[in-house]
């Protein structure tokens, strides 16, 4: 039986301690199998925060179990010109592999799920790596599935 207690919060960027908290979850999913890339310096950690605090359509939550940095998800409301109302995009959603099958991850989409209520979006999109077949369980399973017709997910480096 699961005895933590998790609790989800939206990040407080006036927190020192939720400052903190970004750089090292997010370096903890850079350095992850499923995330890449190269680990956020000091410096760019402190970017990191300064740019999601001044982001006017960032959304950042954070999950602590049992008083302990657990797991994030990174969105940004847009909008769409089709349904003519908000949409919302998660960017990152991360839990630390210490406290992976604990349900942290399906508390934090629920999570997003209502703020995207919350700003009456219109729909929810993320990307998902074809290997990460964990994640996409999770997804699947509160009514997320690939585009009709399906959509390549494209970008250009600058």
């Amino acid at each position: 039986m699961n005895t933590q207690k998790t609790i989800i919060s939206d990040f407080n960027f006036e927190l020192p301690y939720h400052r903190e908290t970004m750089g090292t979850l997010m370096n903890g999913y850079i350095a992850d199998e499923m995330g890449g890339g190269d680990l956020l310096s000091p410096q760019q950690q402190i970017e990191l925060v300064e740019g999601l605090r001044n982001h006017p359509k960032a959304i950042a939550i954070l999950a602590e179990t049992d008083g302990k940095p657990s797991g994030l998800i990174v969105a940004f409301e847009n909008f769409s010109t089709f349904s003519v109302r908000p949409m919302l995009n998660i960017h990152d959603v991360f839990v630390v592999p210490e406290f992976r099958g604990l349900g942290i991850g399906r508390l934090l989409m629920n999570a997003i799920v209502d703020k995207a209520k919350e700003h009456k979006c219109s729909r929810i999109s993320l990307e998902v790596r074809h290997d990460n077949t964990t994640a996409q369980k999770l997804y699947q399973s509160i009514d997320f599935h690939d585009t009709e017709p399906p959509m390549y997910f494209w970008r250009k480096y600058l």
